[in-house]
């Protein structure tokens, strides 16, 4: 299912970068763009293409929205507050004891 969804939001993606460039440039900052009549020119064609990026901005929305809940169903408490401390390897039934420390040598002198 998870894969479904990854593949349908790439192409929602591939799309709706697509139909952004396709859009007619209104800033005109840098003096490109804007400018004649393109492939798609006219009032009609700008609301269609902003009519088509608005379906695809809120599908690649929701299939965010979706993959972020089915992954983070998937993973476990990765807390180190959750984790118990690894058990040591003891006979059943054996009290724990602690180690010696060790005992310091004395320095050698020459």
């Amino acid at each position: 299912m998870i894969t479904v969804i990854l593949v349908i939001h790439i192409l929602l993606s591939v799309g709706l970068i697509g139909v952004i460039l396709l859009q007619r440039s209104e800033g005109g900052a840098l003096g490109i763009g804007g400018g004649g009549g393109g492939f798609m020119s006219g009032r009609a064609a700008g609301n269609l293409l902003t009519r088509i990026t608005a379906v695809l901005a809120t599908g690649f929305m929701l299939t965010s929205i979706g993959l972020a809940i089915l992954f983070g169903a998937h993973t476990g408490n990765k807390s180190i507050l959750d984790t118990t401390a690894p058990a040591t390897q003891q006979q059943p039934g054996t009290p724990a004891v602690p180690a010696l420390p060790a005992v310091p040598s004395a320095p050698q002198s020459r």
